[in-house]
């Protein structure tokens, strides 16, 4: 780099950095990615061919981070398996990895591509950063060798991990997390020997990042917020919607409100898989969110965001979950209680069979309180309120407590739980709470055609889930998302 070109570069990072210290706000992006996909196949390509379609992918990236950075934008998070899709084997993802080291060497592979294994898609991801003055957030595959002295060593003598990695606004590795919760059909990566808690610091707050996955446990997820204080979550994922509870829109911004921080969530994006759903989310809603299923193109989004959200005038109070609904007498008991299925999960479910009133739901040691009005009360729809207590463990096993209120598929009581987009049916107000036996409980409310309500509804210090205002929009569900780790 020219001695000139070298100085003016210098001096727009300082510049960065400057009004990063002396603001307490910063600005974040995260880009949607229509991921351009390999050919399935279960044999290796060439190291060529699979460094050809990630250059594709980041040719594509790229461009979403010089707009980011031209909106000012301090740091940018892209979607896991962003840069070479998914559809692998063992083998044939092999061609796509690279060897990242700790970020404790201090290297700016933009600047020193050659001081480590040849690592191109590091190269790249770092000049991103660099040259726009950027923080930089990817997902890309990590090779680790290892032989027979380590028991745990693979057959093929080789850890294969999924890999986020962190380049600063001076194209530096800062950070490298290896996904600890692998979903079911990632059989091409090792788990590590230990679940990792990464943080770093920089000019607006701590940060930590996790993969897709991760967020529904407690190791790193809950680690890195409740024990390590962070202030912002990087969240490359690829999310494939399950309706009613875990769209991915929904689901993050209540985690983000339930945990008191910023979460900065990157989907991948194809609407086959049900993959879309990217936000900017602060404790107090989101601030920015996208989630399509009619179009096949990526989408940029850029929010401003407290540096320090525990600091906020905005910050919600502490809240105990089940302070008031502990304290209330159950409502008016049910006569006709049924149990229904939501993504696999047995639910008691009693009907709202009035335009107004109050209705308590049990199951097990949960037992969970609605007091709601509608707008007026349809015949061609019908909403119930659910209670579920209990392990879930399907695709993963974590221990559940939800109380919802939500709308059934149709008329007929056997679809209750099944996925709904739309909805006619207006409430003038609503207040959900439950007994919970967790302290980490995460507040959703969802309108028809898959949209948030920012603004509209708040968690009470006593538990309860209520309606601000009357709701602009109809309803999908209310819901109280309890995980009670303890009991996984």
């Amino acid at each position: 780099m020219p001695p000139s070109q070298a100085l003016l570069h210098a001096a727009v990072f300082a510049l960065t950095v400057l009004q990063a210290l002396a603001s307490d706000t910063f600005i974040a992006a995260v880009y949607e990615h229509a991921v351009i996909l390999p050919d399935a196949t279960d044999k290796p390509v060439s190291p060529g061919d699979a460094l050809a379609l990630m250059n594709k992918n980041m040719d594509v990236l790229e461009e979403a981070i010089k707009e980011a950075a031209k909106q000012g934008a301090h740091i940018i998070v892209t979607p896991e398996d962003g840069i070479y899709g998914w559809r692998f084997t063992r083998e044939a993802i092999y061609p796509y990895l690279e060897d990242i080291p700790d970020p404790a060497v201090n290297w700016i592979p933009c600047t020193d591509p050659t001081r480590f294994a040849p690592a191109p898609v590091q190269e790249r991801l770092s000049c991103m950063a660099r040259n726009n003055s950027i923080y930089v957030v990817a997902n890309i595959g990590d090779k680790k060798p290892c032989n027979s002295s380590d028991p745990s060593c693979p057959s093929d003598g080789r850890y294969q991990y999924n890999t986020d990695v962190v380049f600063d606004a001076e194209g530096k590795l800062v950070a490298r997390y290896h996904k600890y919760n692998l979903f079911m059909p990632e059989t091409q990566f090792n788990y590590p020997k230990e679940p990792e808690a990464v943080t770093f610091e920089t000019p607006f707050g701590k940060f930590g990042i996790f993969t897709c996955f991760d967020i529904l446990f407690r190791e790193p997820a809950v680690v890195l917020v409740s024990e390590l204080q962070v202030d912002t979550v990087l969240f490359p994922t690829a999310w494939m919607n399950v309706l009613p509870f875990l769209t991915a829109v929904e689901f993050h911004s209540a985690w983000a409100m339930g945990m008191g921080v910023n979460l900065l969530s990157a989907n991948t994006h194809n609407i086959i898989l049900s993959m879309t759903g990217s936000g900017i989310y602060a404790p107090d809603g989101a601030r920015a969110y996208y989630y399509s299923m009619k179009t096949k193109n990526g989408h940029l989004l850029v929010a401003e965001l407290d540096s320090h959200p525990r600091l906020s005038s905005a910050s919600p109070p502490a809240v105990n979950w089940s302070s008031y609904a502990s304290s209330v007498e159950r409502f008016s008991p049910n006569d006709h209680d049924f149990r229904g299925l939501i993504f696999h999960d047995c639910f008691t479910f009693t009907e709202l069979t009035k335009p107004e009133g109050n209705l308590t739901v049990c199951q097990k040691d949960l037992c969970c309180h609605l007091s709601y009005k509608m707008a007026g009360k349809r015949e061609d729809e019908v909403y119930v309120l659910g209670a579920f207590d209990g392990l879930h463990v399907v695709e993963g096993q974590y221990y559940l407590q939800i109380c919802t209120l939500l709308k059934c598929k149709s008329t007929d009581l056997n679809t209750c739980g099944q996925p709904v987009q739309t909805a006619q049916t207006k409430f003038e107000m609503f207040s959900l709470s439950g007994t919970f036996g967790t302290n980490y409980v995460f507040p959703e409310v969802l309108y028809s055609g898959v949209q948030l309500a920012p603004g509209e509804f708040e968690v009470l210090n006593d538990g309860r889930l209520i309606s601000k205002a009357r709701p602009t929009k109809p309803i999908i569900t209310v819901t109280l998302f309890g995980r009670w780790y303890e009991k996984d």
